[in-house]
């Protein structure tokens, strides 16, 4: 059935607490593993789903995203299938920019109604997972419902920070409450005995939603509801059949530096719980770029992206994005190097160091731990990041600091012999 279901990607708003890595990108823009974007996992799951009309909704820094999607997503001039964007747009109808969610979807019916489909499909643009949409449409049909809300069984201490669902023994969802700070007890409901044994009994949700067309159409026509979880979906347990699909494999919401950083890094275990290497790949955009080149590297525990060129000591616990240089003597720990968008040439190379100036990447002699290095960035020989005592939170123009992780910001440059 999913040639009847038409999926709308959220690009998120500002993207505050992922700054300052969202500083000129948006979220589903910000650059994941090495080598994808955030935005590439909704529409990878969509794509082995066998779903294929794909819009997404931008507005806030949107000149990156809109240019990953133009230049990876193509199909057949005889297919029906697209991924597109729909930046947020002033119309005779509306001035205004998305004011949430739910406003986002309301101003871009307009642009659905050409197509013929009886679901909608509504995915959050930065979170990472792997999952089958088809089963839960399938689902989703089956149980006669109206609105399909995928969830996920969480511990007591994690209840807070999500909007969680109580359900009957059916499945029907019959009350809701955002982010509870306390007496959630409760709130417990049905789950396996395999999630039950790891007391995860509070369902939360996903931000993933099927609604009926004709149902999403009467709920968003003539008001002014702006928000699918603070008030859409409230509103509707109760009056409609309100539907948990649980969902019980990996899952994490990439909405602040740490869980972003932690995210990343969990990539590199023996046994990571997201697995790119699955026969679901993520599809992002093909670059032709030539393989990567190490000399006298030690290497423990790392993913090395295309195109790099690597003399380092030491890379261990970190993921190495496209075209990165680091020079000769440098120790690289639980870092995450995003990269570069070009290579500089042997002739612009030679004028840095005549200049002792430093050139894109990571020169000689480095030590660089628990940080994320942004694209394009310029750091010289002999700097040392994070390596004494924990730095204190804020922005330090060139980079930024959260809960210890050191940020430092796109095409930032790090005189030689810094310390961070």
């Amino acid at each position: 059935m999913t040639s009847k279901v038409i999926c709308i990607v959220l690009g998120g708003g500002q993207g505050s607490r992922l700054s300052p890595l969202t500083a000129t990108r948006s979220k589903p823009a910000v650059p994941i593993a090495g080598k994808y974007r955030l935005v590439d996992i909704p529409i990878s799951n969509c794509l082995h789903s066998g779903i294929t009309r794909i819009y997404v909704l931008t507005q806030f820094n949107s000149a990156s995203l809109n240019k990953h999607i133009k230049n990876t997503y193509h199909f057949s001039s005889f297919s029906e299938a697209f991924v597109d964007i729909l930046a947020a747009e002033q119309t005779p109808t509306s001035g205004s920019w998305y004011q949430g969610t739910a406003d986002a979807v309301r101003q871009s019916l307009h642009h659905l109604a050409v197509h013929d489909f009886d679901y909608v499909l509504i995915l959050s643009g930065d979170q990472l997972y792997q999952m089958d949409f088809e089963t839960m449409i399938d689902n989703h049909i089956k149980a006669n419902a109206e609105i399909s809300i995928a969830t996920i069984p969480v511990h007591a201490n994690d209840v807070p920070g999500f909007g969680i669902l109580k359900t009957d023994h059916e499945g029907n969802i019959t009350s809701f409450i955002e982010k509870p700070k306390s007496d959630f007890g409760d709130w417990a409901s049905d789950v396996s005995e395999e999630m039950a044994a790891q007391g995860r009994f509070y369902l939360a949700s996903m931000g993933i939603y099927i609604f009926n067309r004709s149902l999403l159409y009467e709920l968003l026509d003539g008001n002014e509801r702006t928000d699918f979880g603070k008030e859409i979906i409230p509103e509707s347990i109760g009056n409609h059949r309100v539907l948990s699909y649980q969902y019980e494999g990996y899952w994490t919401d990439i909405g602040t530096i740490p869980s972003f950083f932690e995210a990343n890094l969990g990539l590199t275990d023996e046994i990571p719980q997201f697995n790119l290497f699955d026969k679901n790949y993520i599809f992002t955009r093909a670059r032709m770029l030539p393989p990567s080149k190490m000399s006298g590297t030690q290497v423990e525990a790392s993913i090395i992206s295309d195109g790099c060129i690597i003399n380092a000591s030491r890379l261990k616990r970190s993921i190495i994005g496209i075209r990165t240089r680091i020079g000769f003597d440098t120790i690289i720990e639980n870092t995450y190097v995003m990269g570069s968008d070009n290579y500089q040439t042997l002739e612009q190379i030679e004028d840095a160091r005549l200049s002792n100036s430093p050139i894109m990447g990571i020169g000689d002699r480095c030590v660089i731990k628990n940080a994320i290095i942004d694209k394009n960035t310029y750091i010289g020989n002999d700097v040392k990041i994070n390596c004494g005592e924990k730095l204190a939170d804020g922005d330090y123009g060139t980079h930024t600091v959260q809960d210890g992780i050191v940020v430092v910001k796109k095409r930032a440059i790090i005189p030689n012999g810094t310390v961070i």
